[in-house]
């Protein structure tokens, strides 16, 4: 019984550092090189802006949804039509999402430090294809 409340107690911690590691980032997320804001839109139009980290494999852009929160990433997904701001300019780009083999290829080219997995509590890892339009 007392090893069952330590793992509970432990579990607690974890979800806790989990949570709070990820509601930093929204705060303290870089906006530098490596980076980019893609603005997505919801069905009524509004939009959202959010910085991601700026991935490129086989000369094509990318981004990842590697957080559990991840609403943007299910904005790209309803409405594709996105804009992307980077380096002070902004364009306009379908967002396509990755599946299959290109996924694997894209993963492989840009993997996440194990550290950084545990931080965030292991979220499945989803990539977008940005297309120029």
């Amino acid at each position: 019984m007392k090893a069952l409340k330590i793992l509970a107690i432990v579990l607690v911690l974890y979800v806790g550092i989990v949570a709070a590691f990820e509601s930093l980032l929204g705060y303290i997320q870089p906006t530098q090189g490596s980076t980019l804001v893609i603005t997505t839109f919801d069905r009524d139009g509004t939009k959202h802006d959010r910085v991601v980290a700026r991935l490129e494999a086989d000369g094509k852009l990318y981004v990842a949804a590697n957080h559990w929160p991840r609403a943007w990433y299910r904005r790209a997904l309803e409405n594709p039509e996105v804009k992307v701001t980077t380096g002070g300019e902004t364009h306009d780009y379908r967002a396509v999402p990755v599946t299959g083999e290109e996924h694997d290829r894209v993963d492989d080219h840009n993997k996440l430090p194990v550290f950084f997995r545990i931080l965030t509590g292991f979220p499945p890892r989803y990539f977008v294809r940005l297309d120029p339009r």
